[in-house]
C-alpha cells in the first residue's frame, strides 16, 4: 500500500504540528490509515517548530519567503519543496502566509487549515481580540479546507470555547489552542479515511 504522506507547513512554534504528529504516532495512523507525517516545512528559517520536528526524526525544509520577489515565486518554490514528499495532504499549522489561488488550486481538496475562530465569524487576524470587542459569549476554532477565499473553505470540524468574564485575548487564545490540538488531528484522521 502506498503511504499517504502528510506535509505540515509552519511559521512559528508549531504546537499544532506537534499535536498532529503525536496523535499520529499514538493512534498509529501508519497502520490504521496508511498515513504518516512525512515532512515539516517553514517559511521562517528559525521557526522553533523545526527544532522539534527534527528531534522527532521528521524531514524538514525551509523556503524563506523573504528571498522571493513575489508571492507567486515563493509559492512556486514552496510547492516544489512540498511535492518532493508526494503529499496526500498539505496541512497549514500556524503558517502565516496568504497563498496564491494557483497554489490553492494545485492542492485543492487536500489543503487544510485551522483558524482560531468559529468561522465564518472573524476571518483574518486578531480573532480573539475581535471576539472580545464584539461581546461574544463563545469563541472557538475551525478546521477547514482551504479555498482561494481567505478562511472560507468547507468546514471539517469546530470546537466552541466559552468567553469568560474578564478574559483577555491571550487568556482566550490559550483556551482555544487546547481545543485546536484536539480537533485538528481528529479532522485529519477523518479525512484520511476518505483518501
Amino acid at each position: 500500500m502506498q503511504m499517504k504522506n502528510i506535509v505540515i507547513l509552519i511559521s512559528g512554534t508549531g504546537s499544532n504540528m506537534a499535536a498532529i504528529t503525536q496523535v499520529a504516532q499514538r493512534e498509529r495512523w501508519g497502520e490504521l490509515h496508511g498515513a504518516r507525517v512525512a515532512a515539516v516545512i517553514s517559511n521562517r528559517p528559525h521557526a522553533k517548530g523545526l527544532e522539534w520536528a527534527r528531534a522527532q526524526g521528521l524531514a524538514t525544509d525551509v523556503v524563506d519567503h523573504k528571498l522571493f520577489g513575489s508571492r507567486e515565486l515563493f509559492d512556486a518554490a514552496l510547492a516544489e519543496a512540498i511535492d518532493r514528499h508526494h503529499p496526500a495532504l498539505v496541512v497549514l499549522a500556524g503558517f502565516m502566509r496568504i497563498l496564491t489561488p494557483g497554489f490553492v488550486q494545485r492542492y485543492q481538496g487536500r489543503l487544510l487549515n485551522i483558524h482560531p475562530s468559529l468561522l465564518p465569524a472573524f476571518p483574518g487576524l486578531h480573532t480573539h481580540q475581535r471576539a472580545l470587542e464584539a461581546g461574544c459569549k463563545v469563541a472557538g476554532a475551525t478546521v477547514h479546507q482551504v479555498t482561494a477565499e481567505l478562511d472560507f473553505g468547507p468546514i471539517l470540524e469546530q470546537a466552541a470555547v466559552p468567553v469568560l468574564p474578564g478574559d483577555t485575548a491571550d487568556a482566550l487564545a490559550a483556551r482555544v489552542l487546547v481545543q485546536e490540538h484536539q480537533i485538528y488531528p481528529r479532522a485529519i484522521a477523518q479525512l484520511l479515511t476518505a483518501l
